[in-house]
């Protein structure tokens, strides 16, 4: 009786610690794979990083790629909604889609290609790969908005291959802005793209335009409408987009205006802090700023019936 006594509590010791041996692996294997990929990307894409923020602090990258320093305040925007759904991905299944390895080897050539746009995309085609791999479709549709937000804000020759058909919104914004000198009363000749004031001349140039603007507020528009709950009425996100618009273009009526009426009247200080100064980022953050109050305002007259 002893002996058959020590035999099954020797079984049931072994079990418990066959049980306990099997957790841990299951706590590793949920884990230390999440970890493990995180810190390859962090040694990957770290240096990418850094790069971009350095050029979109301290605007000393491509005119092209300042058109996404949107991502100054996207990319963290992404990472922290992609933090918010960490749990809802925990839950998921693991149920791997055969696109995640087609894009994961896409995501690899990008990277090592050595060209900026390719090196550049790899980001988001890597991180859209990853969620494939690890939960298929639903996670890929889980962190849609994230690599949305990332894809939007990664730096490529887009707007450069854009630039030649702003060119009737140029001459309009030029059009426009001499019409107002002359109200003022300043002698202007507009010339296509060129406004003419006192023999001086200014140029209303594609990123002047207010392209980078535009991109900059609809991009902000996007997060808005994420943060606040509003992009599930489509006439609302619709309407709150379409006044962005023009909310842009008009402000950088304006903006084009003063910079035009300061460099004819010789008042050179005051266009150089407009247009290439601290003035310039004053003024984007105010337009940033209108956004907020009008989506505020269409909360207000235009209450979702949802009562969010």
């Amino acid at each position: 009786m002893r002996k058959s006594y020590l035999t099954q509590n020797s079984k049931l010791k072994t079990f418990k610690t066959m049980h306990i041996q099997r957790k841990i692996r299951i706590v590793l294997k949920r884990y230390l794979l999440g970890e493990s990929i995180m810190i390859l990307l962090v040694l990957l894409y770290a240096p990418l990083m850094v790069h971009w923020y350095d050029g979109w602090l301290n605007k000393n990258i491509g005119i092209e790629h300042e058109y996404f320093s949107h991502g100054l305040i996207g990319l963290p925007y992404a990472a922290y909604i992609a933090w918010i759904n960490l749990n809802n991905w925990r839950k998921l299944p693991n149920s791997p889609h055969p696109l995640g390895g087609v894009l994961l080897v896409l995501a690899t050539l990008f990277y090592l290609s050595r060209l900026s746009d390719l090196v550049n995309l790899s980001l988001p085609v890597m991180l859209g790969s990853i969620c494939l791999c690890l939960k298929g479709i639903p996670g890929l549709k889980l962190q849609g908005i994230p690599l949305l937000f990332v894809l939007l804000a990664s730096p490529n020759h887009i707007p450069y291959l854009i630039e030649p058909y702003a060119l009737p919104l140029q001459h309009f914004i030029a059009e426009t802005s001499g019409l107002i000198l002359i109200k003022v009363g300043l002698n202007v000749r507009v010339e296509a793209i060129y406004l003419y004031v006192n023999d001086r001349i200014v140029e209303v140039a594609p990123h002047c335009a207010g392209l980078k603007m535009l991109f900059t507020s609809l991009y902000v528009s996007l997060i808005l409408l994420d943060w606040t709950g509003v992009w599930c009425s489509h006439k609302r996100s619709i309407l709150f987009l379409a006044s962005t618009s023009i909310i842009s273009i008009s402000s950088n009526i304006l903006r084009n205006t003063l910079l035009t009426y300061f460099h004819g009247t010789q008042k050179e200080g005051l266009f150089t802090w407009l247009h290439a100064g601290w003035g310039g980022d004053l003024y984007s953050a105010g337009i940033l700023g209108l956004l907020v109050l009008l989506l505020q305002g269409m909360e207000k007259y235009f209450p979702s019936q949802s009562g969010n």
